[in-house]
């Protein structure tokens, strides 16, 4: 029997849900002082309408529901799965009032791709937007890359056991430190350890190459929490291929490895660890997925003679597969040559790194190579159980951290994330096919979309259908919440109307 929502339910969802919402109405006022210090007035102001709308729904929604009651685990996982809907809604009112979006649900599109640190843009005009509203853009990346109720966590939610339900909820299940709430802190830590250098580093090298200095560490910090946080916006239409520079390349391509790894593995290198990151089973599965894709496309891109030289191979096609497995979706190249220039066998190698995408805990999305690693693993178990005796015991451990016992449970559960991710690909893509896009080119954004990459081969565009905008914008949103927290939301929309 399907029980109906209790008051209690929607009253503990509602108080942290309101909670979040607070924390995102704050984190306008970043955007709104920018608008005033650089004298964009109107900009500024876009940002004091979006952050009034948000502190006041965010107050009334806490204060009316408010509770000393913990979270359950159902309670948790709708409050995540709300809190994305809801940020994106929100998000999108200082983008919409701008003018550079053609209609609010184009608005709603860029923010989900920002919070879900996709990078697929529907922004017209992005050459001549604000400051403001680029750096907003920029720093949704970077919230949405911690995770939006990391925010809450750290400096709002005071429960460790609430705090903890809402964490796993948000598609991380490990604590880096014994407390929740210290290891969002470490999170942001690290983020803001890493955004100090990498502006500093783009800042620098944007000065080198003709920049003015405040442009140049603007775009510095704007491409880094795109970087790090594995979104893929950045501040001019042409992506990374805008700055014409090696420099900047190797150092974006450091920026998105990084974003990509585990932040427990990031712990344990800034405690003294750094064995650890040739033993873990996720890096090692990370750098050798990116060597086997990588060799995919280099294969392709030969057959096609595009970059004969081994300069440009690594500029554009590295470059891309790097973007790919990381989940950024930097460019260095356009959205036309993917089909203009490349290869079937090419595009194949990048779509793979898209779908397996980075590490667990990180701020990439896609299926994650610890999951790949686990299934590759207990296919070997199964093969040797066959080849063996019968009454031989194989008993299979992996290192994660520490040495873990290979389950059948873990393994299931791998193979069902991955799995439902699949499924997610293939949705995308047959929504794409619909609208007449042929196969490969609706696999392609279908998998950049669901894996919250942001490469386009050039679907995605103002002009394309509403329901595939739909598609796309749901696809970012459950392929960053990893989907437990996605059933869990319809679950409770099925019990209100038909639970007893």
């Amino acid at each position: 029997m399907i029980l109906k929502p209790r008051l209690e339910d929607i009253k503990n969802i509602g108080y942290y849900l309101g909670k979040v919402i607070i924390g995102l109405g704050l984190t306008m006022l970043v955007p709104m002082a920018t608008g005033i210090a650089f004298g964009e007035i109107n900009p500024a102001l876009d940002f004091l309408i979006g952050a009034e709308i948000a502190l006041i729904f965010g107050f009334i929604l806490a204060k009316l529901c408010f509770t000393e009651q913990d979270l359950s685990w159902m309670q948790g996982m709708l409050v995540v799965s709300l809190s994305w809907l809801v940020a994106t809604v929100l998000g999108a009112i200082p983008l919409y009032l701008s003018g550079h979006w053609g209609s609010y649900l184009d608005a709603c599109f860029d923010a989900m791709s920002g919070f879900a640190t996709t990078g697929l843009a529907l922004v017209q005009d992005l050459d001549h937007l604000s400051l403001a509203h680029n750096l907003w853009r920029h720093l949704i990346m970077f919230i949405g890359g911690q995770g939006i109720v990391i925010v809450a966590l750290s400096f709002f939610v005071k429960g460790a056991t609430s705090a903890f339900k809402m964490y796993v909820g948000e598609a991380r299940d490990e604590r880096i430190l014994p407390n929740v709430v210290h290891t969002s802190r470490f999170i942001w830590l690290v983020s803001i350890v890493y955004l100090i250098l990498g502006t500093l580093a783009l800042g620098t090298i944007g000065v080198f190459e003709g920049m003015k200095p405040l442009n140049a560490f603007f775009h510095g910090v704007c491409v880094f929490m795109a970087a790090f946080d594995t979104g893929g916006f950045t501040p001019q239409s042409q992506s990374i291929l805008y700055y014409h520079s090696l420099p900047f390349e190797l150092v974006t391509i450091t920026l998105m490895l990084l974003g990509a790894l585990n932040f427990n593995l990031h712990y344990h290198l800034w405690a003294g660890n750094r064995r650890e990151i040739l033993k873990n089973i996720e890096t090692r599965a990370l750098f050798g997925a990116a060597v086997i894709t990588f060799l995919i496309t280099a294969i392709g891109l030969n057959q096609t003679g595009a970059y004969a030289q081994a300069a440009s191979l690594f500029r554009k096609g590295f470059y891309q597969l790097i973007s790919g497995q990381s989940g950024t979706g930097f460019m260095t190249i356009y959205a036309q040559q993917f089909f203009n220039e490349w290869n079937h066998l090419a595009l194949a190698g990048v779509i793979i790194a898209m779908a397996m995408g980075g590490a667990v805990c990180s701020t990439t999305g896609a299926i994650k190579m610890l999951r790949v690693g686990v299934i590759m693993k207990a296919m070997l178990q199964d093969i040797k159980k066959i080849i063996l005796p019968d009454k031989a015991i194989v008993v299979k451990k992996i290192h994660h951290i520490k040495d873990i016992f290979l389950e059948d449970k873990l393994a299931r559960s791998a193979l069902l994330i991955t799995m439902a991710y699949l499924c997610l690909y293939g949705l995308g893509a047959l929504v794409g096919m619909w609208f007449g896009h042929p196969f490969l080119n609706s696999l392609f954004e279908s998998t950049s979309a669901a894996a919250n990459v942001g490469l386009s081969c050039g679907i995605t565009s103002v002009a394309m259908p509403t329901a595939l905008k739909f598609t796309y914008i749901f696809e970012m949103w459950a392929g960053r919440l990893e989907f437990m927290s996605v059933f869990t939301l319809i679950g409770f929309i099925v019990s209100t109307f038909r639970g007893k």
